[in-house]
């Protein structure tokens, strides 16, 4: 018998909305392992999840194993790591743990699930002690970016809904589910299919862009100039960022001239950094300021020698994800908005920028124009060609 929940005069069936919700985690898993992924026999499929996420961390287990690969899985906590970052000395913030280290090297497959307590546990930790952090894995982003280029480690990150993640985002919990598995397609019957329809059609807006050389980005939030020769452009379709919808490059490192300003705010390493402006002098960036923790912002420009040049261009085309959660996951695929990140480039893409950082930074694109070799394809946050 289901059980009734009574709210005043609405009566709800809760065992019915469980079910759901148990069918759409099925489905999400489904689509990490099966779509994502693409897990076969004797991969070694490692999971790495936060604590509250063990009810997804379940059904991908059981669907890693359906496929014959070999699970293992480490879970987390972001108050953990708030209290690594706050009480570690300086050797110890730059030890980098072995057995992560041997994951990202030996690994097949990497599954990460985010859910955080606190979205926010990090803000108090000096900026400085963050870049020491970053640089501690230097060799571990550095066998990451390799293999992922290559195609050797296939990965996928993802969230599981949770109440930090819904109140950051200014959503009820059950709101807030319904946003996760309407982005993922995981309300749709066969989801994978929807995933395969998305590919399909970013599929053909990069065949359009292959071969162009110059992108211009010209509106209230940006008057910018770059070259993409020999660059490749990525159709980012939920095979690695679940979900997904866009499609992205990385620009040649010295060509960025120009400036722009992000009206979204950027969130690094639990900082919110607000209303961000850098400008660009042959791919650098010579000047950098935020209304809000600014400081933290130059801070981490000059984590190393590639923190102020760009490793990203890339276009949202997800115009299902239609609000802004303070998730960049999902927002940089919000449709109808551009991004540009700072730091490590992408090998697949012909990038070459190196940097223990990559930082993405989210701007509206209304009444914006892109174009490339003079020709415009992006207008108002839509593909025009």
């Amino acid at each position: 018998m289901a059980i009734i929940a009574l709210f005043g005069s609405i009566a709800v069936p809760v065992q019915q909305e469980q079910n759901m919700t148990d069918i759409k985690l099925n489905r999400l898993a489904n689509v990490l392992v099966n779509y994502s992924t693409k897990v076969k026999a004797g991969d070694w499929v490692h999971v790495n999840a936060n604590w509250q996420a063990i009810p997804l961390v379940k059904e991908v287990v059981r669907y890693v194993l359906r496929a014959g690969g070999n699970p293992s899985v480490n879970l987390e906590s972001s108050d953990l790591n708030e209290v690594f970052m706050d009480q570690a000395n300086d050797s110890q913030l730059r030890w980098a743990p072995p057995l992560e280290t041997h994951m990202i090297k030996e690994a097949n497959v990497w599954i990460v699930i985010e859910a955080p307590e606190n979205t926010r546990a990090m803000s108090s930790i000096d900026p400085s002690r963050q870049q020491t952090r970053n640089l501690a894995y230097e060799k571990w982003m550095e066998a990451y970016s390799k293999r992922s280029a290559s195609g050797e480690l296939r990965w996928v990150m993802t969230n599981y809904p949770c109440q930090a993640l819904a109140q950051e985002a200014g959503m009820s919990l059950s709101d807030y589910e319904d946003f996760i598995y309407q982005a993922t397609f995981a309300d749709q019957v066969d989801p994978v299919q929807a995933w395969r329809s998305l590919h399909d059609e970013q599929e053909r807006l990069v065949k359009w862009l292959t071969g162009k050389k110059t992108i211009s980005i010209r509106g209230p939030q940006a008057d910018l100039t770059l070259s993409v020769a020999g660059r490749r452009f990525v159709n980012s379709d939920g095979g690695q960022n679940m979900p997904s919808g866009e499609v992205f490059t990385s620009p040649v490192e010295e060509s960025v001239n120009g400036w722009v300003q992000f009206n979204y705010p950027a969130i690094y390493l639990g900082t919110s950094v607000e209303g961000v402006r850098l400008e660009f002098e042959r791919g650098k960036v010579v000047t950098a300021s935020a209304e809000k923790n600014e400081e933290f912002l130059l801070k981490m420009l000059e984590t190393d020698d590639g923190s102020r040049f760009l490793g990203a261009l890339g276009m949202g085309a997800n115009y299902g994800i239609t609000r802004f959660t303070k998730n960049i996951a999902y927002d940089k695929k919000i449709g109808g908005t551009f991004h540009l990140a700072l730091g490590n480039g992408y090998s697949e893409a012909g990038g070459e920028n190196e940097s223990n950082i990559h930082w993405d930074l989210i701007a509206d694109a209304k009444e914006t124009e892109i174009h490339a070799d003079g020709e415009l394809f992006y207008k108002d946050g839509r593909f025009v060609i």
